[in-house]
């Protein structure tokens, strides 16, 4: 399309509200708009343009303006009486060519301060060009008219700084990075973004959902929020909020209902895993200054772990390494006086361990020598010697327990 041609279809952008449901009520309780026009007999988003740096900056943001007016003008209705919240798109280049004021009057003027509290800019943070600092100004501004922030198209490639520092209200993830094969790869993404959303108090939305699979993996990644052609496409009007509540809720209980299944076969695998390493140990009855012993301990172990050691109550470790190379078990005398205190929870299990009277199986997570994932088990040997088991990946994964 001609760069001239796009003022002249202003008029001609179509505007589309994609229903976003919510993973509590199953009904709708927002919408994103989506702007279309016709390049060459087809319909484009208009988004697609308005990061083309090769049409001039003025003409994109007229063109973002547009969507954003026509939207606020077709859905002020909805929003003032059904107080449905509104996600607008927000390019931050075309932001802060002045600041804000632009785009910050046209909601006021259309919307009214009193309706903006229903409002969320959807900003993709990766794609903004300049600095950070600098654009956090006109959105805290705007932030302080009750106005929130969408960060859009989170995962690998964002920057937890700059989550943190606009501190916004929805993180929007792209689904179609859960495919089976990526997910396990990514799985630590989603993890650490799923505790930061928790951290920071913001809600998680899983975009562009097309299949039950998506909707199931989106619900058990901790979503809140939920968009997508397979629970409805976007439409020119507003559709009742509860036309999917009973077939999302149904859908919903199957999930429920298949990851308590998995819960109870994990529970009860690592169960099980405790109580064969808590028999082992009590019939060998390890001595951290006995290799002999830990090695007649290492040969029991052979089926479940690739390294164990022995520490204090303050993290010193008091036995060697034994650590299976091989095949073989290997005695590493240079690891004993290391401190471990310094490892997150290291201290707090100890306490929950002696607390208990139980054995530990930690969360998932990747071994700093080997790269490998793992989870240990740990347990007390006495009042003040601790036994840490570390399982082999092999046996997680046989056995379902790897996450």
């Amino acid at each position: 399309m001609d760069v001239l041609d796009f003022l002249d279809k202003l008029d001609e952008i179509n505007i589309l509200f994609e229903p976003i449901y919510s993973a509590d009520e199953h009904v709708i309780v927002a919408y994103e708009v989506i702007g279309q026009i016709k390049n060459n007999g087809e319909s484009v988003n208009v988004l697609d343009f308005t990061y083309d740096d090769a049409i001039p900056i003025d003409i994109r943001t007229d063109l973002e303006h547009a969507v954003v007016k026509k939207a606020i003008e077709l859905a002020k209705e909805e929003v003032s009486q059904n107080h449905v919240r509104l996600y607008l798109p927000c390019n931050p280049n075309l932001l802060m060519e002045d600041f804000g004021d632009g785009y910050f009057r046209l909601l006021k003027e259309i919307l009214g301060e009193e309706l903006l509290r229903f409002i969320y800019l959807v900003i993709p943070e990766h794609k903004y060009q300049g600095e950070t600092e600098q654009l956090q100004h006109p959105i805290r501004y705007i932030k302080t008219y009750g106005v929130k922030i969408a960060l859009d198209h989170i995962g690998s490639e964002s920057n937890l700084d700059q989550i943190l520092m606009f501190e916004p209200a929805t993180l929007k993830i792209n689904v179609s990075q859960l495919n089976y094969n990526a997910w396990g790869a990514q799985n630590h993404v989603f993890t650490t973004i799923q505790s930061l959303a928790v951290k920071i108090g913001a809600a998680l939305m899983f975009d562009n959902i097309q299949t039950d699979y998506q909707l199931h993996h989106a619900w058990k990644s901790g979503a809140r929020f939920f968009k997508g052609v397979y629970l409805q496409k976007p439409a020119s009007e507003f559709i009742p909020k509860d036309t999917l509540k009973v077939r999302f809720r149904n859908e919903c209980k199957q999930f429920i209902s298949a990851e308590k299944r998995l819960l109870e076969s994990k529970f009860k695998e690592m169960k099980n895993l405790g109580k064969k390493i808590t028999s082992i140990v009590e019939i060998t009855k390890p001595d951290g200054k006995n290799v002999e012993k830990l090695l007649q301990l290492a040969k029991q172990l052979e089926d479940y772990a690739f390294r164990f050691y022995i520490c204090n109550d303050e993290g010193f470790q008091i036995s060697p390494n034994i650590v299976r190379h091989n095949g073989k078990w290997d005695v590493e005398e240079c690891a004993v006086g290391k401190n471990w205190s310094w490892r997150p929870y290291f201290l707090f299990n100890i306490i929950k361990i002696r607390n208990t009277e139980k054995g530990n199986l930690s969360s998932i997570y990747s071994d700093i020598e080997t790269g490998e994932m793992t989870r240990t088990f740990s347990m007390a040997l006495n009042d003040h010697e601790y036994l840490f088991v570390d399982i082999t990946y092999d046996y997680l994964y046989e056995h379902n327990i790897v996450n």
